[in-house]
Protein backbone atom coordinates (compact mmCIF):
# COMPACT_ATOMS: atom_id res chain seq x y z
CA UNK A 1 0.00 0.00 0.00
CA UNK A 2 1.33 3.52 -0.78
CA UNK A 3 2.32 5.46 1.97
CA UNK A 4 0.81 8.85 2.34
CA UNK A 5 3.66 10.81 1.49
CA UNK A 6 3.44 8.64 -2.30
CA UNK A 7 -0.05 9.79 -2.23
CA UNK A 8 0.52 13.59 -1.94
CA UNK A 9 3.26 13.61 -4.78
CA UNK A 10 0.51 11.86 -6.93
CA UNK A 11 -1.79 14.58 -6.09
CA UNK A 12 0.60 17.39 -6.72
CA UNK A 13 1.24 15.92 -10.22
CA UNK A 14 -2.45 15.56 -11.18
CA UNK A 15 -3.16 19.64 -10.17
CA UNK A 16 0.10 20.64 -11.78
CA UNK A 17 -1.30 18.59 -15.26
CA UNK A 18 -4.77 20.25 -14.62
CA UNK A 19 -2.85 23.55 -14.92
CA UNK A 20 -1.01 22.97 -17.49
CA UNK A 21 -4.14 21.78 -19.84
CA UNK A 22 -6.38 24.85 -18.48
CA UNK A 23 -3.66 27.59 -19.33
CA UNK A 24 -3.06 26.14 -22.58
CA UNK A 25 -6.81 26.02 -23.51
CA UNK A 26 -7.37 29.80 -22.28
CA UNK A 27 -3.96 30.72 -24.51
CA UNK A 28 -5.74 29.05 -27.47
CA UNK A 29 -9.07 31.06 -27.38
CA UNK A 30 -7.43 34.25 -27.16
CA UNK A 31 -5.43 33.92 -30.60
CA UNK A 32 -8.17 32.61 -32.52
CA UNK A 33 -10.65 35.06 -31.31
CA UNK A 34 -11.02 38.21 -33.10
CA UNK A 35 -10.11 41.29 -31.74
CA UNK A 36 -13.20 44.00 -31.75
CA UNK A 37 -11.20 46.98 -33.71
CA UNK A 38 -10.63 43.95 -36.40
CA UNK A 39 -14.55 43.64 -37.04
CA UNK A 40 -16.27 46.82 -35.49
CA UNK A 41 -18.08 48.92 -38.12
CA UNK A 42 -16.94 52.68 -37.60
CA UNK A 43 -19.03 54.65 -35.18
CA UNK A 44 -21.29 56.97 -36.56
CA UNK A 45 -19.00 60.60 -35.63
CA UNK A 46 -16.05 58.37 -37.73
CA UNK A 47 -18.22 57.86 -40.64
CA UNK A 48 -19.41 61.31 -40.93
CA UNK A 49 -16.26 62.45 -41.01
CA UNK A 50 -14.71 59.94 -43.49
CA UNK A 51 -17.87 61.23 -45.41
CA UNK A 52 -17.50 64.79 -45.45
CA UNK A 53 -13.66 64.66 -46.08
CA UNK A 54 -15.03 62.88 -49.16
CA UNK A 55 -18.03 65.02 -49.90
CA UNK A 56 -15.34 68.17 -49.38
CA UNK A 57 -12.85 66.88 -51.90
CA UNK A 58 -15.94 66.62 -54.29
CA UNK A 59 -17.53 70.20 -53.93
CA UNK A 60 -14.36 71.40 -54.14
CA UNK A 61 -13.67 70.15 -57.14
CA UNK A 62 -17.69 70.74 -58.92
CA UNK A 63 -16.96 74.35 -57.39
CA UNK A 64 -13.95 75.19 -59.50
CA UNK A 65 -15.70 73.85 -62.72
CA UNK A 66 -18.66 75.29 -62.43
CA UNK A 67 -16.90 78.98 -61.46
CA UNK A 68 -14.16 78.91 -64.45
CA UNK A 69 -16.85 81.15 -66.71
CA UNK A 70 -14.78 82.05 -69.80
CA UNK A 71 -14.80 86.08 -69.85
CA UNK A 72 -15.87 87.36 -73.15
CA UNK A 73 -14.03 90.52 -74.59
CA UNK A 74 -14.62 92.50 -77.46
CA UNK A 75 -12.13 95.13 -78.95
CA UNK A 76 -13.80 97.97 -80.96
CA UNK A 77 -11.87 100.69 -81.94
CA UNK A 78 -11.84 103.69 -84.43
CA UNK A 79 -8.64 104.33 -87.10
CA UNK A 80 -7.97 106.86 -89.42
CA UNK A 81 -5.73 105.84 -92.47
CA UNK A 82 -4.46 108.06 -95.19
CA UNK A 83 -2.44 111.10 -93.92
CA UNK A 84 -2.10 111.63 -90.10
CA UNK A 85 0.17 113.45 -88.33
CA UNK A 86 3.80 112.60 -88.06
CA UNK A 87 3.53 109.51 -89.31
CA UNK A 88 2.53 110.42 -92.42
CA UNK A 89 0.14 108.69 -95.41
CA UNK A 90 -0.47 104.99 -93.62
CA UNK A 91 -2.71 102.28 -94.68
CA UNK A 92 -3.21 100.44 -91.81
CA UNK A 93 -4.34 103.21 -88.53
CA UNK A 94 -2.30 103.70 -85.62
CA UNK A 95 -5.15 102.49 -83.26
CA UNK A 96 -5.97 99.82 -85.56
CA UNK A 97 -2.35 98.46 -84.63
CA UNK A 98 -2.88 98.30 -80.95
CA UNK A 99 -6.10 97.15 -81.35
CA UNK A 100 -4.85 93.87 -83.07
CA UNK A 101 -1.74 93.50 -80.24
CA UNK A 102 -4.85 93.27 -77.50
CA UNK A 103 -7.16 91.24 -79.05
CA UNK A 104 -3.71 88.98 -79.58
CA UNK A 105 -2.85 88.76 -76.02
CA UNK A 106 -6.43 88.62 -74.64
CA UNK A 107 -8.06 86.11 -77.32
CA UNK A 108 -11.06 88.73 -77.43
CA UNK A 109 -12.98 89.17 -80.74
CA UNK A 110 -12.37 92.61 -83.14
CA UNK A 111 -14.98 95.04 -84.07
CA UNK A 112 -14.32 98.41 -86.16
CA UNK A 113 -16.08 101.54 -85.82
CA UNK A 114 -16.51 102.72 -89.33
CA UNK A 115 -18.77 105.77 -90.38
CA UNK A 116 -21.16 105.44 -92.88
CA UNK A 117 -19.36 107.91 -94.52
CA UNK A 118 -15.66 107.91 -94.42
CA UNK A 119 -13.60 110.95 -93.31
CA UNK A 120 -11.30 112.59 -95.44
CA UNK A 121 -7.68 110.99 -96.52
CA UNK A 122 -5.98 114.51 -96.34
CA UNK A 123 -4.94 115.18 -92.51
CA UNK A 124 -6.20 118.93 -92.86
CA UNK A 125 -9.37 117.87 -94.27
CA UNK A 126 -9.89 115.51 -91.53
CA UNK A 127 -9.21 117.72 -89.17
CA UNK A 128 -11.85 120.22 -90.36
CA UNK A 129 -14.38 117.61 -90.36
CA UNK A 130 -13.80 116.36 -87.09
CA UNK A 131 -13.98 119.71 -85.56
CA UNK A 132 -17.04 120.77 -87.25
CA UNK A 133 -18.36 117.43 -85.59
CA UNK A 134 -17.21 118.55 -82.16
CA UNK A 135 -18.79 121.98 -83.16
CA UNK A 136 -22.32 120.20 -83.68
CA UNK A 137 -22.06 117.72 -80.82
CA UNK A 138 -22.58 115.32 -84.45
CA UNK A 139 -23.55 111.31 -83.89
CA UNK A 140 -22.01 109.92 -87.36
CA UNK A 141 -23.64 106.86 -88.41
CA UNK A 142 -21.53 104.14 -88.11
CA UNK A 143 -21.38 100.82 -90.53
CA UNK A 144 -23.19 97.62 -88.82
CA UNK A 145 -22.99 97.79 -84.95
CA UNK A 146 -22.65 94.42 -83.73
CA UNK A 147 -26.25 93.07 -82.57
CA UNK A 148 -24.48 91.19 -80.02
CA UNK A 149 -22.81 93.15 -77.73
CA UNK A 150 -24.40 91.49 -74.74
CA UNK A 151 -22.69 88.56 -74.79
CA UNK A 152 -19.41 90.40 -73.88
CA UNK A 153 -18.15 91.37 -70.39
CA UNK A 154 -15.32 93.28 -71.06
CA UNK A 155 -15.04 95.42 -74.11
CA UNK A 156 -11.81 97.29 -74.97
CA UNK A 157 -12.62 100.64 -76.70
CA UNK A 158 -9.94 102.20 -78.88
CA UNK A 159 -9.78 105.45 -80.62
CA UNK A 160 -7.30 108.80 -81.79
CA UNK A 161 -7.83 111.89 -79.78
CA UNK A 162 -9.08 114.19 -82.42
CA UNK A 163 -8.99 117.51 -81.01
CA UNK A 164 -8.97 116.26 -77.67
CA UNK A 165 -11.72 114.51 -77.97
CA UNK A 166 -12.99 111.50 -78.85
CA UNK A 167 -14.15 111.20 -82.20
CA UNK A 168 -17.97 111.62 -82.59
CA UNK A 169 -18.19 108.39 -84.33
CA UNK A 170 -16.97 106.67 -81.06
CA UNK A 171 -19.79 108.34 -79.24
CA UNK A 172 -22.40 107.12 -81.33
CA UNK A 173 -20.81 103.39 -80.55
CA UNK A 174 -21.21 104.01 -76.96
CA UNK A 175 -24.14 105.53 -76.87
CA UNK A 176 -25.93 102.71 -78.97
CA UNK A 177 -25.52 100.51 -76.18
CA UNK A 178 -26.31 99.70 -72.54
CA UNK A 179 -23.10 99.16 -70.59
CA UNK A 180 -23.99 98.99 -67.02
CA UNK A 181 -22.89 95.78 -65.56
CA UNK A 182 -19.50 95.59 -68.11
CA UNK A 183 -16.22 96.23 -67.78
CA UNK A 184 -15.20 99.42 -70.31
CA UNK A 185 -11.19 99.07 -70.55
CA UNK A 186 -10.14 102.93 -72.73
CA UNK A 187 -6.83 102.94 -75.60
CA UNK A 188 -5.94 105.61 -77.99
CA UNK A 189 -3.18 106.42 -79.98
CA UNK A 190 -1.99 110.17 -79.86
CA UNK A 191 0.56 112.90 -80.45
CA UNK A 192 1.13 114.48 -76.89
CA UNK A 193 -1.95 114.38 -75.90
CA UNK A 194 -2.45 111.36 -73.62
CA UNK A 195 -5.50 110.44 -72.67
CA UNK A 196 -6.79 113.96 -72.74
CA UNK A 197 -10.12 113.79 -70.41
CA UNK A 198 -11.14 110.98 -72.42
CA UNK A 199 -12.01 108.52 -69.79
CA UNK A 200 -14.53 110.98 -67.97
CA UNK A 201 -15.88 111.38 -71.01
CA UNK A 202 -16.36 107.36 -71.73
CA UNK A 203 -17.94 106.92 -67.45
CA UNK A 204 -20.35 109.22 -69.03
CA UNK A 205 -21.65 107.66 -71.73
CA UNK A 206 -21.57 104.78 -70.09
CA UNK A 207 -23.27 104.74 -67.23
CA UNK A 208 -23.74 101.45 -65.05
CA UNK A 209 -20.50 100.36 -66.69
CA UNK A 210 -16.76 100.20 -64.41
CA UNK A 211 -14.56 102.22 -66.97
CA UNK A 212 -10.78 101.33 -66.13
CA UNK A 213 -7.73 102.84 -66.28
CA UNK A 214 -6.58 103.52 -70.22
CA UNK A 215 -3.43 103.05 -71.98
CA UNK A 216 -1.91 105.76 -74.44
CA UNK A 217 0.14 105.49 -76.74
CA UNK A 218 1.83 107.64 -79.47
CA UNK A 219 0.97 107.15 -83.01
CA UNK A 220 4.56 107.38 -84.28
CA UNK A 221 5.46 104.79 -81.76
CA UNK A 222 2.63 102.40 -82.91
CA UNK A 223 3.09 102.29 -86.50
CA UNK A 224 6.90 102.82 -86.33
CA UNK A 225 7.95 101.34 -83.22
CA UNK A 226 6.12 98.45 -82.93
CA UNK A 227 8.07 96.12 -80.77
CA UNK A 228 8.10 98.80 -77.93
CA UNK A 229 4.62 99.62 -78.47
CA UNK A 230 3.69 95.87 -78.19
CA UNK A 231 5.87 96.01 -74.53
CA UNK A 232 3.59 98.80 -73.12
CA UNK A 233 0.60 96.99 -73.83
CA UNK A 234 1.54 93.73 -72.84
CA UNK A 235 2.93 95.49 -69.49
CA UNK A 236 -0.54 97.11 -69.25
CA UNK A 237 -2.47 93.89 -69.67
CA UNK A 238 -0.55 92.20 -66.48
CA UNK A 239 -1.56 95.20 -65.04
CA UNK A 240 -4.89 94.89 -65.13
CA UNK A 241 -4.86 91.07 -65.33
CA UNK A 242 -6.32 90.38 -69.04
CA UNK A 243 -3.33 88.58 -70.78
CA UNK A 244 -3.97 85.06 -71.54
Amino acid sequence: MASAKTLRKLFVLFLSALMVLSLAACAGNTESAPSDSDNSAPSSEQSSSEGSEAAGDNASEETEGGTSSDNKILVAYFSHTGENYNVGVIEKGNTHIIADMIAEETGADLFEIATVNPYPDTYDECRDVAKQEQNDNARPEIIGPPANLDQYDTIFIGYPIWCGDLPMAVYTFLESYDFSGKTVIPFNTHEGSGQANTKSSIEGACPGATVLDGLAIRGSVAQNEQDEAKADVIEWLDELRYTN
